[in-house]
């Protein structure tokens, strides 16, 4: 009986011990109490309090946080009630202050949030607000930071997730919107003929040029052809012309070197004679010895009928 007392004892006392070990993990801390007192706040490691006197009084997540409002009514300054939906990022820097600064942390923030952003959108007129959500973000965060450090919380960041306007007002903006989009369809269209126009008159005039280019080059071409056509005749011309007069050279020299009499040279003058009066030429020169030359010729008739006359008889 004893032995089972004793046993029993051990257990709850091995129970007891090991409920009072603590293993505080990474990004965490925990708040402690003693005697119902602020007794110290824990961070990584393990850590063993006293059984009975020291309680656990809050586990702190030191990680930063975020939290989605509900959407908000504000009135703007030209007095336009709208919806505004915030996100706050946060995260805890003292856990001592987190977990006796305020009741409820979360709820203090959400409230806090509602007024500090009332205050900023009721100097704000409708078109400022949909325009200047970095400013907004910028004031509410400075605001928030400085009201939540008593409780050891740091707001890093503050941002507006939807601003959604009266239904009147979303009509009228969308009209608006469908406006300027049909206002910069025309403006777009209208450039777009004015820069095909301009394309399908540049394409004419490039047309154009080059088909005066090519109507000068041919033109040139041409010139160039018959040009070329003229000096070949003339130098075929030319050509010809040294040729006989070659010929006429090449015959006097021949003639020259044999040494004709008188005779010959009498008898090729009445040769020329005879073709300058074919009735062609219009005046005939008629040389002074023309009667010794028609006495040769006479002589040279006589000598071609003797033979003839000779052999009748």
């Amino acid at each position: 009986m004893g032995l089972i007392i004793f046993m029993v004892l051990l257990v709850v006392v091995l129970m007891v011990l090991a409920s009072c070990v603590r293993i505080v993990p990474q990004a965490q801390a925990l708040v402690v109490e003693r005697l119902g007192a602020y007794m110290g706040t824990w961070s990584v490691g393990v850590h063993v309090m006293m059984p009975f006197i020291d309680r656990v009084a809050k586990r702190v997540i030191l990680k930063e946080q975020v939290v989605d409002f509900a959407p908000q009514p504000v009135i703007t300054k030209d007095n336009v009630t709208m919806r505004i939906d915030t996100v706050v990022f946060f995260q805890i820097t003292d856990p001592k202050l987190f977990a006796y600064g305020v009741e409820n942390p979360i709820m203090a923030i959400e409230n806090l949030t509602a007024t500090t952003l009332r205050n900023i959108i009721g100097d704000l007129e409708l078109d400022q607000t949909l325009t200047s959500r970095e400013t907004i973000n910028t004031k509410m965060r400075a605001s928030l930071d400085v009201a939540t450090d008593p409780w050891g919380i740091k707001v890093n960041r503050v941002e507006l997730k939807n601003i959604i306007p009266p239904a009147a007002i979303q009509d009228a903006m969308e009209k608006q919107m469908k406006a300027e989009r049909e206002r910069r369809e025309a403006i777009l269209r209208a450039e777009g003929e004015k820069k095909s126009t301009i394309l399908v008159a540049e394409g004419k005039k490039e047309s154009a040029i080059l088909d005066a280019e090519a109507e000068k080059q041919a033109a040139i071409l041409r010139a160039e052809a018959k040009k070329e056509a003229t000096i070949r005749e003339a130098e075929g011309q030319a050509e010809a012309i040294l040729k006989i007069q070659q010929a006429n050279a090449d015959g006097l020299r021949m003639i020259k070197e044999a040494a004709p009499d008188q005779n010959v040279i009498q008898l090729k003058s009445l040769e020329a004679f005879a073709k300058a009066a074919d009735g062609k030429a219009t005046k005939i020169i008629i040389p002074s010895d023309i009667q010794g030359i028609a006495g040769l010729a006479s002589s040279l008739k006589e000598i071609v009928t003797d033979p003839k006359s000779e052999t009748d008889k």
